[in-house]
This record gives C-alpha cells, structure tokens and sequence, in this order.
C-alpha cells in the first residue's frame, strides 16, 4: 500500500473502493456504523492486513473485536499503515452519534 496525497474519492462501493485504496494508497472509510462486522469489516480488515495495511473501527484494530450479535455494525476504516496511524492519532474519529462541529 502506498501512502502519500489525498484525494477524495467515493463510489459506493466498499470493494470497489478498497480495490481503489490498495492500487492508488490512501484510507477507505465508512466512519459512521453501517457495514456489518462480520460480513464486511472483518473480511475488508483481513484484505487490506494482508496487503500491508491496518483495518479499524476509528479506536481498535477490526479483527480483534468479539461480535456481540450477528449482525453487528461498526465504522470501518481501512487503508496504509502509515495513513490508520495518522488517522488513529486524531483520536475520535467514528461519527455514531450526533456531533456537531464548531468552525
């Protein structure tokens, strides 16, 4: 995975956009709780791992969550190593609730 410049890039769909991620570098990212733990993060998470990459939920490593429930839904950010790190450092970055933001 490479890690440099950021451009934003969306298509809608999460292997289309971790297929994007792991040719062009950069972070894939769902921060809000929509994509199910087992059937999409865990797997993404392992992808991207074996590329060289980290998968989290925007607090812990991806695969190192016991589900809960079956369907579970968690955030997902997936990318470089380098660029989860510079991601992780900003502390809270998943948005499951309602915040607001002051300019």
């Amino acid at each position: 995975l490479w890690c440099g410049r950021y451009s934003a890039r969306y298509v809608c769909s999460l292997v289309a956009d971790v297929h994007r991620t792991l040719l062009y570098g950069g972070v894939a990212m769902n921060p809000r709780s929509h994509l199910r733990l087992l059937y999409e993060g865990n797997p993404m998470a392992f992808i991207v791992e074996e590329a060289g990459g980290k998968g989290v939920d925007g607090l812990r490593n991806l695969r190192t969550i016991a589900p809960e429930k079956l369907h579970q839904k968690v955030p997902v950010f997936v990318g470089s190593a380098q660029d989860i790190d510079e991601l992780m450092s900003y502390k809270d970055v998943q948005q499951v609730s309602s915040k607001v933001y002051n300019v």
